[in-house]
């Protein structure tokens, strides 16, 4: 199995759309921000936006039934990767557009990925690609939140329009 992570809006709309695929399990969490100053960072906190922390779906996938490519592909089309900090009514840095590599192969494939996508719209791609760092888990009741409380987020797709 290979990890990927990626964020895009509110993690409930990002862990539904990948879990409908074969091979990829996920798991809603927090990465990227100040682990000194929060070393155990809580929903309660990330939502203030000042922790530096993004909603991300982090994945174990197996590259035999689904390559990381196909991953980036979803992850274009489920979100506005066009929109800085914010996706639909969910407004604040932690719901940024982002790719977290965790080798140097996913780096090369996302910065592609992302040249090629932006060819095809109007605008400039805002995502960031950013070297994978520790990965925090969501409290319980944040996992397959959608499942729990028929509850999707509904996000812009721009390249369906």
């Amino acid at each position: 199995m290979e990890e990927a992570t990626f964020g895009a809006g509110c993690f409930w709309h990002i862990e539904k759309a990948f879990d409908e695929l074969q091979g990829v399990e996920t798991e809603a969490g927090y990465m990227g921000g100040d682990k000194k100053k929060f070393p155990s960072p809580k929903y309660e906190q990330i939502c203030g936006g000042k922790t530096g922390y993004i909603e991300v779906v982090h994945l174990k996938f197996n590259p035999k039934k689904i390559s990381y490519a196909k991953l980036l592909d979803l992850f274009w089309r489920i979100h506005n990767p066009t929109s800085f900090d914010k996706q639909e009514a969910d407004i604040g840095s932690q719901y940024r557009s982002v790719i977290f590599y965790h080798d140097l192969e996913q780096k090369k494939i996302a910065e592609k990925s992302k040249k090629e996508f932006e060819k095809k719209i109007k605008g400039k791609i805002v995502t960031e690609i950013r070297k994978a760092g520790k990965f925090f888990r969501a409290e319980e009741y944040h996992q397959k939140y959608y499942k729990k409380n028929k509850i999707i987020c509904k996000i812009e797709n721009i390249f369906t329009k």
